[in-house]
């Protein structure tokens, strides 16, 4: 494939980059960053072509990684396995998440935080279901620990239990044990555990009015 620059033309579609061509056929794209230190009447040699190739792969890999990185964080194995189900080499997908991570944008303890604050924010689990999430995520099992250890799950299944608790006020007026029962287990479905469950399940019934704390009798 070895050959003479011939042409060096801007793409239509994406003008950051250049279409290279050899012996006046079109042989390769490359980033205008690289596209730049070349010339037309240069010659390339069939291991230069290689080389810018591979350069250009690599490019190519990195933005569509960023471009996968752009709509929320991700974990270290979310991005891997985006880039393997495009047949990318795992060679190529491990220099990328090299400098990926030299420039901060996969940090498997920052995503392990994002995720329980943006579960505590939006969608209250338990650390039982976080935990779960995370290790789906490909999380590392430690630093899913450090996360949940900086979080305040009781406040969460307050909040989680609060809209199911106030759709439930006319049953926690007429039958207090069952409501305390199904709020319990509204809970325990979503991942509290039972003591920080039972916790809020007694303050939402105080302040519903809905009698005296659950206990053994209760259920």
């Amino acid at each position: 494939m070895a050959g003479k620059i011939t042409a060096l033309r801007v793409q239509k579609r994406t003008t950051e980059r250049v279409n290279v061509y050899l012996d006046e056929q079109f042989a390769f794209g490359l980033p205008t960053i690289y596209a730049v230190k070349l010339r037309v009447g240069q010659h390339l040699s069939d291991g230069e072509i290689e080389q810018l190739q591979a350069t250009d792969l690599l490019e190519q890999t990195y933005e569509r990684a960023v471009r996968f990185l752009s709509y929320r964080p991700r974990s270290e194995a979310e991005v891997r396995r985006n880039l393997a189900q495009k047949e990318i080499e795992p060679a190529v997908i491990d220099l990328v998440l090299e400098r990926l991570q030299q420039q901060s944008y996969v940090n498997d303890a920052e995503f392990a935080r994002y995720w329980v604050e943006n579960r505590g924010r939006f969608k209250p689990r338990g650390a039982r279901a976080l935990r779960y999430e995370l290790r789906l995520k490909g999380v590392d099992a430690v630093i899913i620990e450090e996360a949940l250890a900086s979080a305040e799950t009781g406040s969460l299944a307050y909040e989680a239990a609060r809209p199911q608790a106030e759709r439930m006020a006319n049953l926690a007026e007429s039958d207090p044990a069952a409501f305390k029962r199904r709020l319990l287990a509204f809970l325990m479905r979503r991942g509290f555990d039972y003591a920080e469950a039972r916790e809020a399940v007694n303050d939402l019934a105080r302040s519903l009015g809905a009698g005296a704390s659950l206990d053994d009798a209760d259920e």
